[in-house]
């Protein structure tokens, strides 16, 4: 299934700065690998039929993955992920939806 291979997340403060609460969590390579996908703009359902699970399994990773995190939603993993170096910024943010003003139509 996935194997046991771990990233350790830290923080960037030194061991003496860090409390007893404050120890780096533990996220396994199948939860990076979750990560990857949601960050490529790849939903739940979409993500499972990749991985060959189900949403629920995915959800329940995304949950965990969150804790570790410390946070509560995708746009937040995503910004704490870059922070702690999990992951780069994507400067080709091609396949991110565009929005558009109305105001700038209406010109």
């Amino acid at each position: 299934m996935s194997s046991n291979t771990e990233c350790r997340i830290t923080s960037g403060a030194s061991a003496d700065d860090q409390s007893k609460e404050d120890t780096p969590e533990l996220l396994t390579s199948r939860e990076l690998e979750i990560l990857n996908l949601i960050f490529s703009g790849k939903v739940a359902i979409q993500v499972a039929a990749v991985l060959g699970v189900s949403k629920r399994t995915i959800d329940f990773y995304l949950g965990k993955i969150y804790a570790k995190l410390g946070v509560s939603n995708r746009a937040q993993a995503y910004r704490k992920a870059i922070e702690l170096g999990l992951i780069s910024p994507d400067l080709d943010q091609s396949h991110y939806p565009r929005f558009h003003s109305r105001r700038a139509d209406m010109s």
